[in-house]
């Protein structure tokens, strides 16, 4: 069978798309039921990680903090900036706020109430994610504007959300391994319908369109150790050093030796955290055969010396 160039690239982009699925990893904290009556805004603060909000019922507006406004309807999936403060409102004047200034703590599924008895408007499922890429690149790193997808119109959403807050609430051996799975469905679901939506603002998904910087990326996740530099990732990826450069930080936000360094740093905190690696053998996993130069490179990565982060 034979297709047409724009079929061939449909195609070419599908493979891309479920190779990059295949490699992602999910960490999902503590939801909140956050609900909000007619006439009220609720403010939140910015996590250090992504932020997640699933609307389960109502319309209204997601607002960031330099003022941007998305609208918000029953299953929609928002994820906000790490770091960034943002408020949902429901429709018409707004009469009261409430401002949390800092994350709830008690049981895992919490419940936070905008409101003093009126008509409830909106009620969303407000909690922190950590998506990551071959276990070293955060996804929603560098996001810069709030990214709403709707899901109305496939079925079983409300499912999947439904059964991450019921694994929640109920604390089964296992909770964090099948809300990961849970979540990757939904994300899944976001994934297909950014990458079919011309107007989509995720700048990995638009490399994945590119299979140069794909082969780059994984020669970086899957080699740490191997001395790169800007010219071999350039022949890698068959391109020129300037324009391999440039495509490169247009899709990730950052140079090749940037996001290397970043990786090795990553990669190197995991194999630390599981206290049976001696640090020289971290060092040398990661493409370092100095062992304090390694200790001062992930101080600057960290804020701790190797033997510190372990401690910690």
């Amino acid at each position: 069978m034979i297709l047409q160039d724009g079929a061939q690239g449909d195609r070419n982009g599908e493979k891309m798309l479920d190779r990059y699925l295949k490699n992602l990893s999910v960490e999902v904290e503590p939801f909140a039921i956050c609900m909000l009556d007619m006439g009220w805004r609720l403010t939140l603060p910015g996590p250090p990680v992504a932020m997640l909000h699933f609307i389960v019922q109502g319309e209204g507006w997601v607002i960031s903090t330099d003022g941007q406004r998305q609208r918000i309807g029953p299953n929609w999936l928002v994820v906000i900036p790490a770091g960034n403060a943002h408020s949902l409102e429901t429709r018409g004047q707004m009469l009261h706020e409430l401002r949390i200034e800092s994350a709830p703590e008690g049981p895992p599924v919490h419940r936070i109430s905008a409101g003093n008895g009126g008509p409830l408007e909106i009620v969303t499922g407000c909690g922190t994610v950590n998506v990551r890429y071959g276990e070293a690149v955060g996804l929603f790193d560098h996001l810069s504007q709030t990214l709403a997808v709707d899901l109305s119109s496939i079925p079983g959403i409300p499912l999947l959300y439904q059964s991450i807050l019921s694994e929640q609430e109920d604390g089964q051996p296992g909770e964090a391994i099948l809300q990961g799975a849970i979540m990757m469905q939904l994300l899944v679901h976001m994934f297909r319908k950014l990458s079919s939506d011309s107007e989509f603002t995720l700048p990995w998904l638009a490399a994945l369109d590119d299979p140069r910087l794909a082969a780059t990326l994984d020669a970086i996740i899957e080699n740490p150790c191997t001395q790169h530099t800007v010219e071999s990732l350039a022949e890698i990826a068959h391109m020129s050093r300037s324009a391999f450069a440039k495509s490169f930080h247009e899709a990730f936000d950052r140079s090749p030796i940037n996001l290397l360094n970043h990786v090795r740093m990553e990669q190197a905190a995991r194999l630390l955290g599981t206290g049976q690696v001696p640090v020289e053998q971290v060092a040398s996993h990661i493409g370092y055969s100095s062992r304090s130069h390694f200790s001062q490179a992930f101080k600057k990565h960290t804020g701790m010396t190797p033997i510190e982060y372990r401690r910690s």
